[in-house]
């Protein structure tokens, strides 16, 4: 398998191949900046060991067995001469997962002309581009190969974005805390995460109990999940026994699991027309309230002590208000009086209406502009970063009608024009000087998402949020294992009773990239700590391990689960369980049925939900996964 890319996910993609599926890996990377051969060398036994490091923190690694290998070769360009010879007429799978979406594109098309049967993973961030492409690579292959089985087809080409795959788990980590909603396009997956029951209680599992929590939860200086720590690791995919015996330990479980009608009309992001708070100030508002006040007391005034019709006392005020009447030269001295208060106001009056005009004027001007925090803003999400990933878990808060304060350095990030379309407020500066993060209200915010691309600033931008707020809860962007552990150990110690995250993109993205690589339909990927529990559709048929198995015998723990069976029948099936369902409600044929029988006897023409670690997946995947003749199953 090949493997071409520029940063972290291509490393962790190769490790992921190599490790859990044991697959001889080719990573293509560009060649080093700096000239001559000791350079391009130095740069290759750099990568190298980053990659073998990658490959060291797999879960479980030391007790997978043999393992694949990894090559480093340096390409300038991926054009149809580069791609030959890398062997792509060969390869089982090439997945091309560098920065820029038209390196991408390019490589894909030259690729599949050399090879219409080989499986192609192409990372791109544009979403209609995808589906536009993945539909040109399929038709591609099928003029090709006439006779490439339908199966097959499905799987040739897939197109994935690793901020998409990532920004669920994060916006949940933000929002909800101890909860994970993990949303892959049209099935939404929802996990919990329940602290330990007290003495002599039983707790909850939902529908099947996905994790059991790393012992030293509840210890301050316990290590997340980190792959180094042995016993205290969380334990994927638990028997009853060993949830029965692990006393004092939290639970990831299955809750609810529903597919979105997105289909449907979205909810609305902001609001679409102005409202009078918005076009004037608060202090504007009380100037003419006060004033129309005096007015209506003036001509209820005018009214008693003239003894007119009250419609004629209003004309008269009205016509003092705007110095229209006559002086009130022989008029009692109360109407005299009246109208001096009358036309008072009507100087008044004035310089509000002028006030009025310019702030409705400078609102319109800077409908399309960036907008400031409210002063009163309190309880909402502070976004650090508008990059790839901050702009998909910003669209994902937004969906969830959470308030969120945006903090960017770059003014012409990515996201910027989604903040400015929703009128989400953002704040331009470095989220490490002095007086950004206090322009963002962090102070008053409920928690922190510190999505930069780089880990000093989101571990800088934590430290300061917490040295304003203790207790905020925090969610960080962090690449390197170690690195993190040692941060999430650190924050935790000094904040006992914050909650404290720390994520990698890549590490959630490289399972689902790699499961596209074997051929494999990974529906999401639930972060348990800092590990990754998957969920993949799988046919029955071919797999031993699953055909003739009841769901409790099917079951292998700390491997894989069965936990939803497709009830459709086989030429009504979605093709794609992470699409958008073409019927909904009580018009589907069939559907995903979540709580299972533990008798109910698999059978080869059915299809699962398997939740599985990735050693698990690839255990039961084994090595059927080539495209064309030798696929046995999609």
């Amino acid at each position: 398998m090949i493997v071409c890319g520029d940063a972290a996910l291509a490393e962790r993609l190769a490790a992921e191949l190599a490790t859990v599926y044991r697959e001889r890996v080719t990573l293509v990377v560009p060649p080093s900046q700096r000239p001559g051969a000791t350079g391009g060398r130095a740069r290759a036994a750099a990568l190298l060991g980053r990659i073998q490091a990658a490959m060291n923190r797999t879960e479980d690694s030391a007790d997978s067995g043999a393992t694949g290998t990894a090559r480093i070769v340096e390409t300038a360009v991926l054009d149809e001469a580069a791609l030959a010879e890398l062997g792509v007429r060969e390869a089982a799978a090439l997945a091309l997962v560098h920065d820029d979406d038209e390196t991408n594109i390019h490589a894909a098309l030259a690729a599949r002309r050399l090879n219409p049967r080989l499986r192609l993973v192409i990372r791109l961030y544009n979403r209609k581009l995808g589906q536009h492409l993945e539909e040109l690579l399929d038709q591609a292959a099928t003029l090709a190969v006439p006779g490439l089985d339908p199966e097959a087809l499905d799987t040739s080409t897939t197109v994935l974005s690793d901020a998409d795959t990532a920004a669920p788990a994060l916006a949940a980590t933000a929002v909800a805390g101890t909860s994970k909603v993990v949303q892959a396009d049209g099935l939404l997956l929802r996990a919990v995460e329940r602290t330990p029951p007290g003495h002599g209680r039983v707790a909850d599992p939902g529908l099947c109990t996905l994790a059991l929590l790393s012992s030293t939860t509840n210890d301050p200086a316990g290590a997340e999940g980190s792959d180094a720590s042995g016993r205290e690791a969380p334990i994927l995919l638990p028997d009853d026994d060993t949830v029965a015996g692990a006393t004092g330990r939290g639970t990831v479980v299955l809750e609810t699991v529903t597919h979105t009608a997105s289909g449907s009309a979205p909810r609305r992001l902001a609001g679409r027309g102005l409202p009078l708070g918005s076009l004037f100030s608060r202090r504007l508002r009380w100037s003419l309230a006060g004033l129309l006040g005096c007015v209506l007391g003036v001509a209820i005034a005018t009214w008693l002590t003239t003894g007119d019709h009250p419609l004629h006392a209003a004309y008269l005020t009205l016509l003092d208000l705007f110095a229209i009447g006559d002086p009130a030269l022989d008029e009692p001295t109360a109407r005299q009086v009246l109208q001096l208060l009358a036309g008072l106001a009507g100087l008044l009056l004035m310089p509000v209406l002028l006030a009025a005009a310019l702030e409705a004027l400078g609102t319109f001007r800077t409908a399309s502009a960036l907008r400031r925090p409210p002063r009163g803003l309190s309880g909402h999400v502070v976004l650090v970063g508008l990059g790839k990933v901050g702009t998909r878990v910003l669209a994902r808060l937004r969906e969830l009608d959470i308030p969120v304060v945006c903090v960017e350095e770059d003014p012409e990030a990515r996201g910027i024009p989604l903040a400015r379309r929703l009128r989400v407020p953002t704040v331009l500066g470095d989220a490490t000087q002095e007086g950004v993060m206090e322009a963002a209200k962090v102070h008053r915010a409920h928690s922190l998402l510190a999505l930069t691309s780089h880990d000093t600033t989101n571990l800088e931008s934590a430290l300061y949020a917490r040295s304003v707020k203790p207790d905020l809860r925090v969610a960080l962007r962090l690449y390197d294992d170690a690195f993190a552990t040692a941060v999430y150990r650190t924050l935790r110690t000094a904040h006992p009773r914050a909650l404290t995250r720390s994520r990698s993109v890549s590490t959630l993205a490289a399972p689902a990239f790699a499961g596209a690589m074997m051929g494999r339909q990974v529906l999401g990927a639930i972060p348990v700590e800092r590990r990754v529990l998957l969920f993949a559709a799988l046919g029955v048929a071919g797999h031993p391990q699953l055909e003739g198995r009841t769901i409790a015998e099917s079951f292998r723990p700390g491997k894989w689960r069965v936990v939803a069976l497709d009830t459709a029948e086989p030429g009504e099936r979605l093709p794609d369980l992470a699409a958008t369902p073409a019927h909904h409600g009580a018009d589907r044929p069939g559907g995903l049925v979540w709580d299972l029988h533990p008798g109910y006897v698999l059978r080869p023409e059915d299809r699962v939900v398997l939740a599985a670690t990735r050693q698990g997946l690839a255990e039961l995947l084994g090595r059927q996964s080539r495209l064309g003749a030798r696929t046995t199953d999609a």
